[in-house]
């Protein structure tokens, strides 16, 4: 079998950081598997697919084969400012592609695709194996046609433009990475994923389907990462800002009701507050907001119970009664049901080892 080889095709303004993750992934994966090699020992249970010979090294066995390519090729001013050198998109015409790479863009409401790019995207990606997009290349992919009736992610800030700019795509902003096997054997797998951070879970996801289980959950100690995170994006950003212009009509209700967790806030006490008959408020709100009032409350009361259990040791009753859910068991089923994980077990993988005992830490790890 042929190497695998990983094609990443950039767009002039890429960012920097939604290639470095996935090709860092890959690289600490070709390093476990050269370890595992020299020990006499096997990689993984899906390392029967691989072949031999690397560069420099004919007896270690490779997986995979990276290369970072633009319509131009040449040195890239990338975003932030780092320059990389890429190959010619074209001089890639001849070559097999296993997997194809899109990663991410600064997107906002003028924001023009690289025509060259899309209709590059558009004739090869029916060869590739599999079809792949990290945060904002999904506009790329979506552009191309590929995302037409399938269900896909990309960074939780931009995916409700995606959703207006290709209504034909089902456009979900909640997981850390999406695969879509298409409607039948014809088709490309298509993956996309979440902001920056989310371009290495994806590349790990690939690689534990490509080479076994024990090679990408070794590549993900080395870049001391979590194998699969629990929950979505949501434990990760500020999701009623996603979703609420900051400027809106309800900006000091929310305000108020982040300062009121613990109190009723029920659709008739809300709507009190703003003067308006609950019936009127529930149909503003929902036009102005997007979601229901009851959604934002459980989002608000999620999003500080998560802090909370991030930042401090505070036990879980004391958690529940501030942020409004009444009890410890209210909590779990929260918890559970949004995020997928017990509260003790998002405070385990998520708080910073500088939480002193009864007290908030002076910085969190910063996600997505």
């Amino acid at each position: 079998m042929a190497v695998r080889h990983i094609v990443f095709a950039v767009a002039p303004d890429l960012v920097l950081l939604d290639a470095c993750g996935p090709l860092e992934a890959f690289w600490r994966a070709e390093l476990t598997i050269a370890a595992s090699a020299a020990a006499g020992r096997p990689a993984g249970s899906g390392d029967s697919g691989r072949s031999a010979g690397s560069a420099g090294t004919s007896a270690q066995p490779v997986a995979y084969r990276t290369t970072v390519a633009s319509i131009d090729g040449g040195a890239l001013q990338t975003f932030p400012g780092l320059p990389i050198v890429t190959e010619r998109l074209d001089t890639l015409d001849d070559q097999p592609i296993d997997t194809l790479i899109i990663p991410g863009v600064p997107i906002d409401a003028h924001c023009t695709l690289q025509a060259e790019l899309v209709a590059w995207i558009r004739r090869n990606a029916p060869r590739a194996r599999r079809v792949c997009s990290v945060c904002t290349g999904a506009f790329y992919l979506a552009a191309a046609g590929l995302l037409d009736g399938r269900r896909a992610t990309t960074h939780w800030g931009d995916a409700s433009q995606l959703a207006r700019r290709f209504p034909k795509v089902q456009v979900d902003a909640d997981p850390i990475f999406i695969r879509d096997a298409g409607r039948g054997p014809s088709e490309s797998v298509v993956w996309t994923s979440a902001g920056v951070t989310a371009g290495i879970d994806l590349a790990l996801a690939l690689i534990e389907e490509d080479v076994g289980h024990a090679v990408a959950m070794q590549a993900a100690r080395r870049l001391v990462v979590f194998m699969k995170r629990p929950g979505g994006q949501s434990q990760f950003s500020a999701a009623l800002a996603a979703q609420a212009s900051a400027d809106g009509p309800f900006e000091a209700l929310h305000g108020w009701m982040a300062a009121h967790l613990c109190d009723d806030l029920s659709v008739e006490r809300l709507a009190e507050r703003t003067q308006m008959s609950p019936r009127t408020f529930a149909r503003r709100y929902v036009d102005e907001v997007g979601r229901t009032p009851a959604k934002t409350v459980s989002a608000l009361r999620l999003e500080a119970a998560s802090r909370a259990l991030a930042e401090s040791r505070r036990p879980l009753k004391r958690i529940a009664l501030d942020c409004g859910f009444g009890s410890e068991q209210n909590l779990r089923r929260a918890f559970l049901r949004r995020f997928g994980v017990l509260p003790l077990d998002y405070r385990e993988r998520f708080m910073s080892a500088a939480a002193p005992h009864g007290g908030a830490v002076s910085a969190v790890a910063e996600t997505n």
